[in-house]
């Protein structure tokens, strides 16, 4: 690729953030392509986490001293980046949870059971991760609460057309779809999926596990009413995920867990619980997981999400000549709109054989049903290999993946 055509992002720079990708594998380079499992951590961040623990640690919202009111704006200062990074007017819209598991599972809890009624439905699409599959599977079989499931196109795009025939009925009460497929690379219209949902009274949760370490995220303007995503794909640590919601919404919604923070008052016959987020976050939260995560949020929009949308860009560009020119390769899914993961098969060959002869030249990528077993049958393929960028890949390292993925046809071969 021409040089003039690169994006105004100094990759090389960003690199030297990064220690891990320093590191030899099996003698070589390490080549990390699996940033959409889990993306690897600038240095920042882990000054960051160290700094408070060895500066400022102290438990939340509980201590009179010092430390603990450090450690208190610490954590709630994490709260106020994340509401800013989402675009949301009101940082009490911000949940944190353990991981984008957590904040489905809280909504199809609080949201299914406390607030939607037997008869009503939700809707997925067969291109979700199991995070956003078996919770409202749970729920189903519950709450009496309908399943359906809307289809994925050739192209591996969401079919619109089905969705809005799964919404005629006007008995849906929550559709639930990824913002960006872990495994197409598929991104999703949200602010038409939104508009649609709403036009048949449904509410609208995006799983933007994906997509927040891609693009720019802003919910009031996709006119989301759920959103979540988790830190540790955005360089952040583990442990730590966000749920975003309607304020409206969350205080409908009944508690998910009960314990130490989440309440307001408690007697021998019952409790009160306490106002959003508070309600939510029930016992010590991930304090130093939130000061992670903070630094992290700092970190990307410090480069610039528009710089880094359109590294990915070329990247996606440069992948998909690339690995289309490799022979008796298949690329999985070819949405006009598609982020930086390109799931593979290679001739006959087995994911987890192509996984470990890759890992053999220092290259790293996952192999399997990456954690979406209907889209798999869907796409009939038992398991693929699949690619997934950071801010930190190289169109070097992509060339050195096809080169790879050529070596091993004939290797198979």
């Amino acid at each position: 690729m021409d040089g003039s055509m690169r994006p105004a992002l100094d990759v090389q720079r960003v690199r030297q953030d990064f220690p891990i990708l320093s590191t030899k594998v099996h003698g070589k380079p390490l080549v990390f392509l699996d940033s959409g499992a889990s993306a690897q951590k600038p240095r920042v961040v882990l000054d960051a986490m160290l700094r408070m623990m060895e500066t400022s640690y102290a438990n939340v919202h509980r201590g009179a001293y010092h430390l603990s009111e450090v450690s208190t704006a610490a954590y709630e200062a994490a709260r106020e980046a994340v509401a800013r990074f989402l675009g949301a007017g009101d940082a009490r819209e911000v949940i944190f949870t353990a991981s984008s598991t957590m904040a489905i599972n809280l909504v199809a809890h609080s949201f299914g059971r406390g607030v939607m009624k037997p008869g009503q439905a939700v809707v997925v699409s067969e291109m979700e991760h199991h995070a956003n599959f078996v919770p409202w599977q749970m729920l189903s079989q519950a709450h009496g609460i309908e399943l359906r499931i809307a289809n994925v196109l050739e192209s591996g795009e969401l079919d619109m057309a089905d969705l809005e025939a799964k919404l005629a009925d006007g008995k849906v009460g929550l559709v639930a779809v990824t913002h960006m497929s872990n495994v197409l690379g598929t991104v999703t219209p949200v602010a038409r999926i939104a508009a649609l949902a709403h036009a048949h009274g449904a509410r609208v949760l995006f799983d933007g596990s994906q997509a927040v370490v891609h693009r720019r995220v802003d919910v009031r303007a996709m006119d989301a009413d759920f959103y979540v995503f988790t830190g540790h794909k955005l360089y952040g640590p583990t442990g730590i995920g966000v749920l975003w919601g309607r304020m409206e919404l969350l205080e409908a919604m009944p508690p998910f867990l009960g314990g130490g923070d989440m309440i307001s008052e408690v007697t021998r016959d019952g409790f009160k619980p306490a106002p959003v987020p508070a309600k939510f976050e029930a016992g010590t939260p991930a304090i130093v997981e939130a000061v992670g995560l903070h630094a992290a949020i700092d970190y990307v929009s410090g480069i610039g999400m528009e710089a880094i949308e359109a590294h990915e860009r070329s990247l996606v560009d440069h992948a998909m000549a690339k690995l289309s020119a490799v022979e008796d390769l298949t690329v999985i899914g070819h949405a006009q709109d598609r982020g930086g993961v390109f799931s593979f098969a290679l001739g006959n060959a087995h994911a987890h054989d192509l996984s470990t002869l890759l890992d053999r030249v220092g290259i790293a990528v996952r192999a399997g049903r990456h954690c979406a077993e209907p889209l798999h049958v869907r796409i009939g393929h038992d398991s693929t290999c699949r690619a997934s960028f950071g801010l930190y890949t190289t169109h070097e390292e992509i060339d050195f993946l096809a080169e790879a993925l050529s070596s091993a046809r004939r290797f198979f071969t």
